[in-house]
């Protein structure tokens, strides 16, 4: 079954297409840029960059799978829209998954590794994973020092993401180069039992973690005396 993956919860704008089968996941196309503005300007192109490279049209598509975050409100929601969007059209069904565990889950290899991303505000979005790349804290969003004080108490030795890179002098732990962001691959893989299983489509619902930033007023201030 051809599945298109897509993921706009950190600066990385990614769009791929994947084959499941029940042998695996197998990649078959994928473009990936890295830039925190252009969100919704790049996702739609790359979503009929990756068709074109396979050969492929949106008809045969057999699922979508969606980055849930965290994420800031105003990239994340591109990628969430995108494929519900998409899945309601083709009538397909949609699958989420936590966005760090593109990150943490691949990092596994037998120990306990720490996936951050750049949260802004001088935070980062965290989780942790044993070795098995199974998600034991998080996500949850904090100062870089909070997250790397819950690290150690999980025996993490490693940490991996953007977030990492940005924060490695205060979250104290060697920092693998890759993934950096989301994996697209990893995600199919963890929907992949999902998809296999013909699930029905799931809600799209962003891990925001935070508050938005514009809330609506409570009240009226009188205009007259």
């Amino acid at each position: 079954m051809l599945v298109l993956v897509v993921d706009s919860s950190t600066p990385a704008v990614t769009a791929a297409l994947v084959e499941v089968s029940a042998d695996g996941v197998v990649a078959r196309a994928q473009r990936c840029t890295v830039d925190a503005r252009a969100h919704g300007e790049l996702l739609a192109p790359q979503v009929d960059a990756v068709l074109a490279d396979a050969d492929a049209r949106p008809a045969d598509l057999g699922a979508i799978v969606a980055g849930l975050g965290p994420g800031p409100f105003t990239g994340l929601r591109v990628g969430l829209v995108t494929a519900a969007t998409m899945g309601q059209v083709l009538g397909v069904p949609t699958y989420g998954v936590c966005s760090l565990d593109g990150i943490g889950h691949p990092a596994a290899a037998g120990w306990p590794v720490l996936a951050a991303s750049d949260a802004r505000r001088r935070e980062v979005y965290w989780a942790v994973y044993d070795g098995a790349g199974q998600r034991i804290a998080g996500p949850n969003v904090d100062v870089p020092a909070v997250a790397a004080e819950r690290a150690r108490g999980l025996a993490v030795t490693v940490a991996v993401g953007d977030g990492a890179h940005r924060y490695a002098d205060v979250l104290g732990l060697p920092v693998r180069e890759e993934p950096r962001y989301p994996d697209a691959t990893a995600l199919a893989r963890l929907a992949a039992e999902r998809i296999r299983a013909g699930a029905p489509s799931e809600p799209l619902t962003p891990l925001y973690l935070r508050r938005p930033d514009a809330v609506a007023a409570t009240g009226h201030k009188p205009v007259l005396p």
